[in-house]
């Protein structure tokens, strides 16, 4: 069972994980977590990220990530939120929870979940440092991590 927010507010690590924890039963033995954080563009402490979504394209595609997930793994639950709008450096944007019996499935489930967000959910992201500002797609690296599960 899934959870997937896309949401403008912050989020809570520990009020997450104790809704996971709720929704799971005896057989879970591993939950893998993964915090994103924004980073300062270009050494600049006063930068700023800011997504864009489309509600209901952007949810759909995540869905999708998860569903994938899910046929790759036995997941007892996950959890995935995406924030949007303006963040600051150190903000929190983004949180996977994968939960499964064993720890190399939760652990591979939220590698996997993080990688292909990078790459295959739908947002638009504009990075601005003082008056430079420009729209950051995915890396060359981030797209050969999500290739490299392709094989997997």
């Amino acid at each position: 069972m899934a959870c997937i927010r896309i949401q403008a507010g912050d989020f809570s690590v520990d009020q997450e994980w104790s809704a996971l924890r709720e929704r799971l039963d005896a057989n879970a033995g591993a939950v893998a977590a993964f915090v994103g954080l924004v980073r300062e563009v270009h050494g600049d402490s006063r930068s700023s990220l800011e997504l864009e979504h489309y509600p209901g394209m952007t949810e759909r595609s995540v869905e999708a990530i998860v569903a994938e997930a899910e046929q790759r793994w036995s997941l007892a639950a996950v959890t995935v939120i995406h924030r949007v709008g303006r963040l600051r450096p150190t903000d929190q944007i983004v949180l996977v929870l994968a939960a499964s019996a064993h720890r190399s499935a939760a652990l591979a489930a939220c590698e996997f979940i993080i990688d292909r967000l990078k790459t295959d959910a739908i947002f638009w992201k504009r990075e601005t440092a003082g008056d430079d500002t420009r729209w950051v797609q995915a890396t060359d690296q981030d797209v050969e991590r999500a290739k490299g599960w392709a094989g997997n």
